[in-house]
């Protein structure tokens, strides 16, 4: 809609009084919250009806819901459609993404195939393909390779070795039930704390993991397992050192596949709202580099690396190898973290873009129940990937039965296609797999950006990703984690005010001592005009009235002398006390959903500290909930009143001007210091009144600062908006 022109512009004016939370309940009689007894509240939470059962049922099997309104003849084309083109995506997928695990590529099938059974029943999303993901499988991989040689694996499905490869990956899914417990007790919120810039910098690093180990496989030179700290590095030295012995047919055909996947993946990117389907690029180069191989027999004239052998059927289902299953919990729990993490963040782009909501907990439980089952036929770890999700639902997919359409081409794959894929070259893969990591090494782009918007998240995404290249995936993400949380709690329990309140508290005390003691000794005099210096912020007062006193050495002519320290002007002692060039602190609640009781003591700690400085501190647009939550912790006391409280912003914003021009504030920017004549007694100030938990009662005059800092509290700590100025 185009502008309205200057003309009918027109101004309007909302005149309320200024409110605070007390004084809006006041003027509106709000009504006591009724309050139900635990006998009424377990009534409602645990009755039985038929209504009731059918909601919880649905809750645990949302296919019920969605199926049952499932439109046959709109929805039914699209999805066949879609579920063809994934299915030949995740069969490519599957067989590349094997090499990653160090398994044999049938594996990647089975993991192509199994999970989406399960999520078909049990999941949210109707538009992600579930199965393989790059940087879930190079997880698992890392701890096949510490379980057993990759000779081990790399083998028929049905050679009496391969029961370590298989049991393996099997053990790794089965105790991936840490993903169903988070999902029954409700925690799925905790992926929040898995930052954008934690993410970015975490599969960045994994990208180059992924590189640097399906390098070697496209120059077919023999390396060494490594696993752990610095294992890129070592891979690295056994390819450069064995680089003599790179099989040129394995690296032309490699480099061809990467030229040509990333190329025609940009056209499709360009031209994405011309072309109805985008070009199968990874089928179209499959097929033809399988049959240029089979053709010219690459294996036995040039000594190419082959897929060899991919057995028609299925594995029979087989228990896990419980003697590695406590081996493994560790790793278990970062896999599952992650390949949950990556799946609802892609879940809820594609929510969010056909309006449908996606519950984080379901997803947890439904991904827990596909990968313990997955791991009974020796598949590994489910998760989904951006590519794979985005063919999807770019070929017309609106259900999960686009999923399952595309489990039926997989099933197909196995059951009578995968042998025409056995001359098919391993660097062929291992060229998809690196030509799908553009997206991924795209996010360096980001930290610039990061950098000029907030170094606190550039510097997280660097930790993360230097850790992970450097510790491995599991330590880094560790190590990522512990570094945001602590950067969170720096954040937490400093406002970034441009001081620090307790190094004031501490530096006002010393000054205030220093003083105490030079008037003691008479070195310093108290007169109407300074104390023994051209210091206009100390004045002798008796009774109110100001007056000329003069003073002997060392002897007061009065048994009281009340001394006034005013902080903004030059002190007689030699003590450095930081400026505090504000009087308000407006936190902003209204991104604040809920409070603990360590939030509730931090909170109440921090603005007890700013009022003994003279900064006071007001919170608006605070939830009902939280001021309930406040008064039962017990936030307010006699300093901290709910009078503290203001609906919004531009309340407590006007409160404070209009409380400055009306000259009402009070200030503790002034201290006040009483000496006693003849009086032996300990200075006014203790090393008690040092520590942070003590309060001083200070005397108060008009205001000698005009600033307002207006901070907002979000979950990733404080964050200074702006710096309102009060003229």
């Amino acid at each position: 809609m185009d502008p309205l022109p200057p003309q009918n512009h027109f101004t309007y004016i909302v005149s309320r009084p200024i409110y605070s939370n007390p004084t809006f309940e006041e003027d509106n009689q709000r009504q006591a919250r009724e309050e139900r007894t635990l006998r009424e509240r377990l009534g409602l939470t645990c009755g039985c009806s038929g209504k009731r059962a059918l909601k919880v049922v649905k809750g645990v099997f949302p296919v019920i819901d969605w199926l049952s309104r499932y439109p046959i003849r709109e929805w039914l084309p699209s999805d066949v459609i879609s579920g063809v083109s994934t299915g030949l995506v995740c069969s490519l997928q599957g067989l590349a993404y094997a090499l990653l695990v160090s398994v044999s590529p049938v594996y990647g099938l089975y993991s192509a195939f199994f999970p989406i059974l399960t999520y078909f029943l049990l999941g949210t999303s109707r538009h992600i393909s579930v199965g393989p993901f790059p940087v879930t499988c190079l997880m698992v991989g890392s701890v096949v390779l510490t379980l057993a040689p990759d000779d081990h694996f790399l083998i028929s499905v049905n050679g009496t070795g391969d029961s370590i490869g298989s049991c393996s990956v099997s053990a790794l899914s089965l105790s991936l039930p840490v993903q169903v417990v988070m999902g029954f007790l409700q925690v799925g919120f905790l992926v929040r704390y898995l930052s954008d810039p934690l993410v970015g910098g975490f599969t960045t690093a994994a990208a180059f993991h992924v590189l640097i180990s399906q390098l070697r496989i496209v120059l077919s030179v023999p390396t060494d397992n490594h696993n752990g700290c610095f294992s890129v590095v070592y891979t690295l030295i056994d390819v450069f050192t064995n680089i003599s012995q790179t099989n040129l047919a394995d690296l032309v055909a490699g480099l061809l596949t990467i030229v040509i996947v990333v190329a025609v993946k940009e056209l499709n990117a360009k031209f994405q709202h011309r072309i109805p389907v985008p070009i199968p690029i990874e089928l179209i180069v499959t097929v033809v580099a399988a049959g240029i191989s089979y053709a010219t027999e690459l294996e036995s004239h040039y000594g190419a690396s082959i897929v060899q052998s991919i057995p028609r059927g299925f594995a029979p289902a087989q228990p896990p190898n419980t003697d590695v299953l406590w081996n493994i919990l560790g790793s278990s729990f970062s896999t599952a973290v992650v390949g949950y993490a990556v799946a609802v963040s892609v879940a809820k782009v594609y929510a969010a873009k056909h309006d449908y909501p996606i519950d984080g907990n379901q997803e947890l439980i439904a991904f827990g129940f596909s990968n313990m089952f997955c791991g009974c036929f020796s598949s590994f770890v489910a998760s989904t990937a951006l590519s794979r999700t985005a063919v999807q639902e770019s070929t017309g997919g609106k259900s999960q039965v686009a999923g399952m359409v595309s489990a039926m081409v997989v099933m197909i794959v196995i059951l009578a296609l995968g042998h025409l894929l056995e001359p098919l070259q391993k660097s062929v893969l291992a060229a998809i797999v690196i030509a799908n990591l553009k997206g991924m090494f795209m996010q360096v782009t980001e930290v610039p950006t990061l950098w000029r918007q907030n170094r606190a998240d550039c510097f997280i995404w660097l930790a993360t990703c230097l850790a992970s290249m450097v510790l491995g995936l599991d330590m880094g993400l560790l190590s990522g984690l512990v570094f945001e949380m602590g950067t969170v709690l720096c954040l937490a329990f400093d406002l970034q005010v441009g001081f620090d309140s307790v190094r004031v508290f501490k530096k006002r005390n010393k000054a205030l001592k220093k003083i105490h003691k030079l008037i003691k000794k008479g070195k310093l005099k108290a007169t109407k005009v300074s104390l023994g210096v051209d210091n206009k912020g100390f004045e002798g007062e008796r009774n109110g009235e100001r007056e000329t006193r003069k003073v002997d050495d060392g002897n007061w002519p009065v048994s009281e002398v009340e001394v006034h320290v005013d902080w903004a002007l030059e002190l007689p002692v030699r003590v450095s006390v930081p400026k505090v060039p504000i009087h308000s602190l407006v936190l902003d609640f209204s991104a604040v959903s809920f409070v603990d009781v360590v939030a509730v003591k931090s909170l109440h700690l921090v603005i007890k500290e700013f009022l003994r400085i003279g900064v006071h501190v007001y919170i608006a647009a605070c939830d009902d909930e939280i001021i309930r939550k406040m008064e039962a912790l017990a936030f307010f006391d006699v300093e901290i009143t709910q009078g503290l409280l203001f609906l919004s912003v531009h309340d407590a914003i006007l409160f404070i001007k209009l409380e400055t021009a009306n000259g009402g504030r009070h200030d503790a920017i002034v201290e006040k210091l009483s000496l006693m004549q003849d009086c032996e007694e300990p200075p006014p100030f203790t090393e008690e009144e040092d520590l942070i938990e003590t309060y001083d009662n200070q005397h108060r005059v008009s205001l000698s600062y005009h600033f307002v800092v207006l901070v907002s509290i979000t979950t990733s700590g404080f964050h200074i908006h702006d710096v309102v100025h009060l003229s």
